[in-house]
């Protein structure tokens, strides 16, 4: 426990009601949740929380309950605080893996302090003085859908399957997964374009993430006429990296090789349509032998230790590179979260709670 100090006044951000459609901040309210504790109940730990993220598949978790969804992200509950990854410290704990002053990351709630009671979805950070904190929500973290490490290195590795010279897309490229996976992409000697929303960002590929070339999405009337008039593929595409959806993956299928391997990370562009957009060129799946798969963190999360015995050299030795958009304060993380999907952040989203 925290000295004689025995109870804290603890802010949260919680739903105010379910979404249809954009996500809007009046959507998400931060409010007093009342006075909190600072003592673990046997089986639990508190944690105060340092760093949340921002992803976008927290946007599905916004909308009403579904039958026969997923229980892993089930949705949010109007007045209640949302739910997410993060990286905290811990205050005090009722279990033996845990005490206090530990460093910890897990699924946690959007609030100042959390009594975490599933604590298999709570883990130890050992190594604090090679890397930040906050990149355990992202480059390091596992165990949320859409954390940037996992799924850019298994989604890359696994499932795409690259191989030297390759030519690889990536879209939503300046994101915190699209940074991660055309550096891994050119660690494994591919060629990499990737495609983005702002000069800001397109330059920022080119200059600090090693792509070979990088476009703006949004000067391009016909994506599929942008990717053959650049000829940034002369002779197809190899693997496309997927988070983006839509018409995008449209104009990928008819720039696809013989062979090509599509990983389905996201699909940004849809979540907030009541009406989905079709796919009309899924026939080149099958003249061209295509396989695209989806997939989720969870599928690797037996493998994490392979993560981090590859990347952390890297990042210790300067061969990747990892930008962080941080928010400062609680009180702006619904900003953060809902910035997402117009596009508003560079990089990795944070929300900065406390800084210890």
């Amino acid at each position: 426990m925290a000295g004689s100090v025995t109870e804290m006044e603890n802010k949260q951000v919680v739903l105010t009601e379910y979404v249809t459609g954009f996500p809007k901040e009046s959507h998400l309210a931060v409010r007093n949740g009342g006075k909190i504790q600072l003592k673990a109940p046997q089986g639990s730990v508190l944690v105060k929380n340092l760093y949340l993220s921002c992803d976008p598949y927290m946007r599905g978790r916004m909308s009403p309950p579904k039958a026969g969804g997923d229980p892993n992200f089930a949705s949010f509950t109007p007045g209640s605080p949302i739910q997410g990854f993060g990286v905290g410290k811990v205050v005090d704990s009722g279990v033996a893996e845990f005490k206090s002053g530990d460093f910890v990351w897990g699924v946690t709630s959007w609030e100042e302090y959390s009594i975490i009671s599933n604590t298999k979805t709570l883990f130890k950070i050992t190594n604090t003085e090679d890397v930040p904190l906050s990149y355990y929500t992202g480059l390091l973290g596992v165990m949320v859908v859409g954390m940037p490490g996992v799924t850019a290195y298994f989604g890359f590795h696994d499932v795409c399957a690259p191989k030297k010279g390759e030519y690889v897309f990536v879209s939503a490229a300046s994101g915190a997964v699209g940074q991660l996976v055309g550096q891994f992409a050119k660690l494994a000697g591919c060629y990499v374009v990737g495609s983005a929303g702002s000069k800001q960002k397109v330059e920022l590929l080119k200059s600090k993430f090693g792509f070979d070339e990088a476009f703006n999405y949004k000067e391009e009337n016909d994506l599929d006429a942008a990717l053959k008039r650049y000829r940034y593929f002369p002779e197809g595409i190899d693997i496309y990296f997927e988070n983006v959806g839509g018409k995008m993956l449209d104009a990928v299928l008819s720039n696809i090789r013989v062979h090509g391997r599509i990983a389905v990370c996201g699909m940004i562009s849809q979540y907030n349509l009541e009406h989905h957009e079709g796919v009309h060129n899924l026939a080149a799946m099958i003249y061209k032998r295509v396989r695209m798969q989806g997939f989720v963190s969870f599928d690797y999360f037996a493998r994490y230790s392979e993560l981090l015995d590859d990347v952390v050299p890297y990042v210790k030795e300067g061969k990747i590179a990892y930008v962080e958009d941080v928010a400062e304060g609680l009180e702006n993380g619904p900003a953060a979260l809902v910035g997402l999907f117009s596009g508003r952040n560079v990089g990795k989203q944070v929300v900065a709670v406390a800084h210890e």
